[in-house]
């Protein structure tokens, strides 16, 4: 494809070392098997990028901030800063259902169920407390903003952090708990399905230590729903 037919990803960050890239929903983060699955992106990154190394991903149906690195060196840092948790990520989430507030001094509460493949139904996930892969979610209410759309069934709007960063372990901790996220493909039924055009879940913010200059950085885009 002709470099002028790919649209180039939104970018929130450029330097020598590394990338920040906005991912729309309903586009892979890198590509899948297939060459009807190349379009990424990672892939479009590399058109107008070739050095760029993609860190994490994040699922399919959820948009969001991503970083990318530029040379192997970053890529390894930036991983294990990831690996030790040392980068903050806050999503923003639409769920079915009245939530109440977490009893808790911060307004945050914590599901902490471990996860795993379930193999008979993949790509789907499930709690499984004896061969699960341990799995930590903090989460807290947010008001609904001026201007958000409005959904047919009753829901609740949440801010959610993963401490640990399992395949769907956001989806699967709220369905978990009651309360599926409005549109997903995979995990809601029925209403809670029809009740959005597409999952609302949204990478809203990353923040982490620049692996070369020691920087703090701080990315936000707010959630389209």
């Amino acid at each position: 494809m002709p470099l002028s037919q790919v649209e180039k990803p939104r970018a929130l960050h450029e330097d020598k070392h590394l990338l920040v890239l906005f991912k729309p929903h309903e586009m892979l983060s890198v590509p899948g098997r297939g060459e009807h699955k190349l379009d990424s992106l990672a892939w479009r990154a590399q058109q107008y990028w070739k050095n760029a190394l993609i860190v994490h991903r994040l699922d399919m149906s959820t948009s969001g901030i991503l970083v990318l690195a530029r040379n192997p060196d970053v890529h390894r840092q930036l991983s294990m800063a990831f690996a030790e948790r040392r980068i903050h990520k806050r999503y923003t989430a639409v769920v079915e259902g009245v939530m109440a507030a977490p009893e808790s001094d911060d307004g945050w509460g914590l599901i902490d169920k471990p996860l795993i493949l379930d193999w008979e139904r993949r790509p789907l996930h499930v709690v499984d407390f004896e061969k699960g892969k341990p799995s930590q979610t903090r989460w807290r209410i947010l008001p609904r903003p001026d201007g958000a759309p409005s959904y047919p069934i009753a829901h609740t709007r949440l801010d959610l952090e993963p401490f640990t960063g399992r395949t769907h372990q956001l989806r699967v901790h709220l369905q978990s708990i009651g309360h599926t996220m409005l549109g997903d493909p995979l995990y809601a039924h029925g209403e809670t399905l029809a009740a959005a055009p597409r999952l609302l879940l949204h990478a809203r913010e990353l923040g982490f230590t620049h692996p070369v200059t020691g920087k703090d950085l701080f990315f936000e885009v707010p959630a389209a729903f």
